[in-house]
């Protein structure tokens, strides 16, 4: 099956397509305001008709492409395409207004190729050993579990706990629009036919981070990005001496942003500022950092690329999603009928085969494609945002008509982009509404089970130890923003009697 689904991803058609949407990918990432993210959004509605195969492999391509691209941004304008190339910036662009743009290009591209490709094998390896062990899980530990991915995910969500919490309510609410599972009873549909089957994940994935994106975005004005410098950009800048002097700098990065990929709803975003202050920390001459050192380069980009694989492990062993992409990537495989988790090894093997051969070739070709575009990137950041916008916005309500068939999901579309609109306006964290979104289903329908399978009901929870330590971790997730303050302010208090 391995060397069938890797003959079919190199056909010609399917290797082009991979080849495109590496391209988009890179072009999203690239510029601000746009991230890989809502290129897979964009492209989730026209994968509707496709086989799974080609879907994921135009989807997994996407995503890789994005995660890669957003450093372009970064080093040429110290302006990030998106949250995971913060860090980047930070010695990035110094080096590009130094005249060091290509060195650091280089040092960017080839970090993003190492976290990526090798974090892809090592997910292959421990996806396949985790679902071994999440099958013998029962409805008890899957709800732990989800519980403790939102808690998680709402606990470090910007604006704290209480505001994580409340966006993550919202998504567990919406989820509960439509039939109840079990008995099928009717629920917020007001006598609407539309409204039977809950809300359509198309238009909520669009309207989330397409719509209500590109509204801000012109709500602030529309940039236009003209201070890189294309004569300045020629070579490839890095050499091997560099990346033997920042061996032991890759290598903690790497395994910071795969442990900090794994975790649900932490992500590319928070990795590769923790692998920047470790490096900062662990190096010999700190006080060069945000100054232009290369280290600080190698150090974001490898972490924030290595968080792919990390959060590809939970999405496909335990069906949970570790970040806002991958929790896409988990309604792509609802709209073609697959049932994320565990059971997927073997009831669909050949598409998570799929996913991960189409990340390694596309780490391989995206490599490619970057350093042989090295001179193009200042034109991809000069693209006029009054023409891309509304070829997005389009494509946003064509992709949600197609997939539904209905003028009714345009009212869906819009209504969630005001939702998206109304919680930046009030400050919810916008990740953990989908998250939960996408888990309430599971959780309802799990702990329903889990309370008529056994009569001790609750008590199940306590007494099976994966569900119980689950829980615990869930709980600490909660308390923990409530007491850290607490033992800051303690900490800074001198002991009675001390000067």
């Amino acid at each position: 099956m391995l060397f069938s689904v890797f003959g079919e991803l190199l056909t010609p058609t399917t290797l082009v397509v991979i080849l495109i949407a590496n391209m988009v990918g890179i072009v999203f990432g690239a510029i601000p305001g746009l991230s890989g993210g809502i290129g897979v959004a964009l492209l989730l509605p026209m994968t509707f008709g496709l086989s799974p195969v080609l879907a994921f492999a135009m989807l997994i391509s996407v995503w890789v492409g994005g995660q890669s691209g957003a450093m372009i941004g970064s080093i040429l304008l110290g302006i990030p395409g998106s949250p995971s190339a913060v860090a980047t910036t930070f010695d990035g662009f110094p080096m590009t207004q130094r005249g060091e743009a290509v060195r650091a290009l280089g040092a960017a591209i080839s970090a993003s190729f190492i976290g990526t490709f090798f974090s892809i094998l090592i997910a292959a390896v421990l996806s396949d050993w985790l679902a071994d062990f999440a099958v013998q899980l029962g409805p008890w530990e899957y709800f732990a579990l989800g519980m403790c991915a939102i808690s998680l995910v709402s606990s470090l969500s910007s604006g704290g706990v209480l505001h994580g919490f409340a966006a993550a309510a919202l998504g567990l609410l919406a989820s509960t629009v439509g039939f109840a599972p079990i008995d099928g009873s009717e629920r917020f549909t007001f006598g609407s036919i539309y409204m039977g089957s809950g809300f359509d994940l198309i238009a909520l994935m669009l309207g989330l981070f397409a719509i209500k994106q590109i509204v801000t975005e012109f709500a602030r004005g529309l940039p236009t990005f003209d201070q890189a410098k294309i004569g300045a950009i020629k070579g490839l800048g890095v050499s091997f001496a560099e990346y033997r002097a920042n061996g032991v700098n890759i290598l903690r990065s790497f395994m910071i942003g795969l442990w900090i990929g794994f975790l649900p709803g932490m992500g590319a975003a928070l990795s590769n500022l923790v692998a920047y202050a470790q490096a900062k920390n662990s190096s010999k001459h700190p006080e060069k950092f945000g100054t232009g050192c290369i280290d600080g380069v190698f150090a974001s980009e490898t972490a924030n690329n290595a968080s792919i694989g990390g959060s590809l492990i939970p999405m496909i062993s335990l069906g949970i999603p570790g970040d806002g992409t991958t929790a896409l990537l988990l309604g792509g495989l609802m709209i073609h009928g697959l049932q994320p988790g565990p059971l997927l090894f073997s009831s669909n093997p050949e598409i998570v085969l799929t996913i991960f051969m189409t990340a390694l070739i596309s780490a391989v070709l995206v490599l490619a494609l970057q350093f042989g575009g090295i001179r193009l990137f200042p034109y991809i950041l000069r693209v006029p945002h009054r023409v891309m916008y509304p070829a997005i916005v389009v494509l946003c309500f064509t992709g949600t008509f197609v997939y539904a068939g209905t003028e009714f999901n345009f009212l869906f579309l819009v209504g969630f982009a005001l939702l998206g609109i109304l919680m930046d306006w009030f400050r919810l964290p916008i990740s953990p509404f989908p998250l939960a979104f996408i888990l309430g289903p599971m959780l309802e329908l799990n702990l329903r089970n889990s309370l008529t399978y056994d009569e001790n009901g609750l008590m199940m929870f306590v007494t099976r130890p994966v569900a119980a330590g689950l829980l615990l971790i869930a709980l600490c997730s909660i308390l923990w923003p409530f007491f850290k303050p607490r033992r800051a302010g303690t900490a800074g208090v001198p002991a009675r009697g001390a000067e």
